[in-house]
């Protein structure tokens, strides 16, 4: 069996685990403000379109770099009404421990993969993506979408939701193609 380096860019999990100590549902205290959250939803989304624009330019298979595409696409329009709604709000993202170790990490993913070239770069991406996105599903549906107080921002939450799945649903089947390939 080959290992492979995938780095765990989301911290979201660590969150979600010390939130839900015990294996209960978080405590209303333990959750993220809606400006917390909000600075998390744009970290998280753009932790993917900086990997995705190099995986735009550096993937060998051609549905690595369709995958990619589609990142950069659907995280950059996620990111926009997010802003646009934290805007009308009047809410101000406010940094926390999460969105930080979401940034961190997403520069660490960034920097590793371009250590990488042909098949070991696909092959390291794609395994990225599909830990990366069960994470953060894992997130909206544990900690973001309860924790947030405002209704329009949790309405957000639960409408992008499809999306991260079928993102995770488009990465394992490109992860199996990959595993096919070899």
């Amino acid at each position: 069996m080959k290992l492979t380096y995938v780095p765990r860019t989301s911290r979201l999990a660590v969150f979600v685990l010390l939130a839900c100590a015990g294996g209960a549902a978080p405590a209303q205290d333990t959750l993220p403000s809606d400006s917390q959250i909000a600075a998390i939803v744009v970290s998280a989304n753009q932790a993917d379109i900086d990997a995705g624009r190099l995986a735009e330019s550096k993937a060998q298979k051609k549905d690595v770099r369709t995958f990619a595409q589609r990142m950069v696409s659907d995280h950059t329009s996620v990111n926009a009404a997010a802003v646009a709604l934290v805007h009308k709000l009047g809410v101000v993202p406010q940094d926390n421990p999460v969105s930080e170790s979401l940034k961190q990490g997403g520069e660490t993913n960034v920097d590793h993969l371009k250590t990488l070239q042909g098949a070991q770069f696909d092959r390291a991406y794609i395994d990225h993506e599909v830990v990366y996105h069960e994470q953060v599903i894992d997130a909206l549906d544990k900690t973001l979408i309860p924790g947030a107080k405002n209704a329009e921002l949790k309405a957000l939450l639960v409408k992008v939701r499809p999306a991260f799945v079928a993102h995770l649903d488009h990465a394992k089947s490109v992860q199996a193609a990959l595993g096919a390939a070899q």
